[in-house]
């Protein structure tokens, strides 16, 4: 091997998404000499570009809109005349992301990460080339993410066809879209649209939304939708998509077999989930190959079985999620400079940013109980004094706890603001809580976060307002 004083860098990161962007400050932050490859115009991923944040902005936007022309603010005593301006919604949205994405640009600068602008591949273990140039590491870390999975025979051309970021730049509000997938960013991005107007139909070929969440979750969640307009087409798959004359004529067919039947549309979101992006970074000549996920394959360290290169993010199994990638990058740079990075896999908490929020953190019930005797707690937020004064009845905190030792296996919540509330849930497990220290810690009043407390006095049969 080369001596180490001939490398160009000692890390060298490929891809600037949550994951990138991360790995590369923290290892700058740590004395080594760094630089982070990424092909776009801006830093940030999918996430800040055109994912996390973007869809952020407008569901936040369509809430205040929904509010105001449907008539929840009316019931607060505030008469509105309301008018939907989408080209200045987009415009928030994208001052959202620019101002972002520059402000990863000042920390490169502010901590001496070089920016290689152009599309990396390898072309040996320690060696890769960016744009015209070949650039040497010591260290280099996979950080690349992921894309759109696409639906078999079906074009996405971003006119009527989208996929999530096609999704996001609607220049009007579909008459009906039909969103093919009942993930989470097709459920994010369908009740945008729903809210400013668009009938919309979800076709899941499962026969429930949002796979991976507790049952008790789903099945709630699919009541919430329902009674915000959302039309569910369960075990129902897409064999078909013909467009013609700026409409969608799309083929369903009954997952388990049956006779076929068609659904118009002048939008279609496919969102059957996404793929790790691989394509063109030349494994093969740094001596890897992914599994038939098309994933990298990592030891808990986030090492791959090549010396010197590591991988993190979407691109390594795992939950394909922003926060778990960041805090693979904090890890990876860690174990780079010889300290002892660690992510803890079982509390990566997941959140839908619907109205309501939908948020988990550790096992679903199913799975906790295939797994041993098991307590579960519930508490309804239509009996939580925030949650009431603020006319938010919907949802529920559910706690589950090992019988034996009381130690919290899982929490979910369907809540307004039920992203931020899981936080706490997910504090309480990386120490080893136990449902009695969520349920005799003082939480303030009145907040949402009290279901919590409740939920956790419901594992013991105890809870106060229900």
């Amino acid at each position: 091997m080369a001596d180490e004083q001939q490398y160009d860098y000692d890390v060298l990161v490929i891809g600037a998404g949550p994951g990138g962007y991360v790995a590369a400050i923290r290892a700058a932050q740590l004395g080594l000499r760094t630089a982070c490859a990424e092909s776009r115009e801006t830093l940030g991923g999918t996430c800040l570009n055109v994912g996390c944040i973007p869809s952020k902005a407008m569901l936040h936007a369509s809430e205040l809109y929904d509010h105001a022309a449907n008539g929840a603010m009316a019931k607060l005593g505030i008469k509105t005349q309301v008018e939907l301006d989408l080209e200045t919604m987009h415009g928030q949205r994208r001052d959202a992301v620019k101002q972002l994405t520059g402000g990863i640009e000042y920390l490169f600068k502010k901590n001496k990460v070089t920016w290689l602008k152009g599309r990396a591949a390898f072309q040996d273990a320690h060696s890769v080339s960016v744009g015209d140039q070949r650039v040497t590491a010591r260290n280099i870390v996979i950080a690349t993410g992921s894309s759109v999975t696409a639906l078999p025979g079906v074009t996405i051309d971003q006119q009527v066809v989208v996929d999530s970021t096609g999704a996001l730049e609607l220049p009007r509000v579909p008459e009906h879209m039909v969103v093919i997938g009942g993930g989470v960013i097709g459920l994010e991005l369908g009740s945008v649209w729903r809210r400013l107007g668009a009938k919309v139909t979800c076709v899941e070929f499962l026969d429930q939304i949002l796979p991976g969440f507790d049952g008790d979750i789903r099945k709630e969640s699919n009541k919430i939708f329902k009674k915000q307009g959302i039309e569910f087409r369960l075990s129902t798959k897409v064999t078909n998509v013909a467009v013609e004359g700026g409409k969608a004529v799309l083929t369903l067919e009954p997952a388990q077999g049956g006779e076929a039947t068609t659904l118009e549309a002048d939008c279609v979101l496919v969102s059957i989930g996404r793929r790790p992006n691989t394509d063109g970074l030349n494994l093969e000549a740094a001596g890897l190959a992914t599994n038939q996920r098309g994933q990298v394959e990592i030891d808990h360290d986030f090492r791959t079985k090549v010396d010197g290169i590591w991988a993190i993010g979407d691109v390594v199994p795992g939950p394909m999620l922003a926060h778990k990638a960041e805090d693979e990058g904090i890890a990876v740079a860690e174990n780079i400079a010889g300290q002892h990075g660690i992510v803890n896999h079982d509390v990566i908490p997941s959140v839908v940013y619907t109205w309501p929020e939908i948020a988990g953190v550790g096992l679903t019930e199913e799975v906790a109980r295939e797994r041993g005797e098991v307590k579960v707690g519930k508490f309804p937020m239509m009996a939580n004094s925030r949650a009431k004064t603020n006319h938010e009845p919907d949802g529920f905190v559910k706690v589950i706890a090992d019988a034996k030792t009381d130690r919290v296996l899982g929490v979910w919540c369907i809540a307004t603001v039920g992203g931020t509330m899981i936080a706490q849930a997910a504090q309480a497990m990386e120490f080893g809580a136990t449902s009695e220290d969520i349920a005799y810690t003082c939480h303030a009043h009145p907040t949402h976060s009290e279901a919590i407390k409740e939920a956790a006095m419901a594992v013991t049969g105890k809870p106060i307002h229900i």
